[in-house]
């Protein structure tokens, strides 16, 4: 389906009105896609505002101390010793055998 001069100005008219490209579609029987197609091949587009050369960039405004003090929770102090490692205790064969029996006792 190709555009005739109607549908073209029709289009324009309906583009500078403000409507949206899948309004003007359903109102002249194209795609969407094709609206906006013909749109991008005639260079119409919407007036939107350029963007601002400077942006203003605003600082976040300092949190009080009261406020501060709010959100904190409480935490438990820790702290970091170095743990001292001791030798084992040597057990007697005697021993490890008495040890090893009652482990089997429990567990059977």
């Amino acid at each position: 389906m190709s555009w005739d001069a109607k549908d073209v100005a029709l289009l324009k008219k309906l583009w500078a009105q403000g409507q949206s490209a899948a309004q003007i579609a359903r109102r002249l029987g194209y795609s969407r896609n094709a609206v906006c197609a013909k749109l991008t091949r005639l260079d119409l587009k919407r007036g939107h505002k350029p963007p601002t050369a400077k942006p203003q960039i605003r600082s976040a405004p300092k949190r009080t101390p009261a406020s501060l003090a709010a959100c904190v929770r409480p935490v438990a102090k820790m702290v970091s010793r170095k743990k001292v490692t001791t030798q084992p205790k040597e057990f007697s064969k005697r021993q490890l055998y008495a040890i090893l029996a009652e482990a089997v006792r429990n567990t059977g």
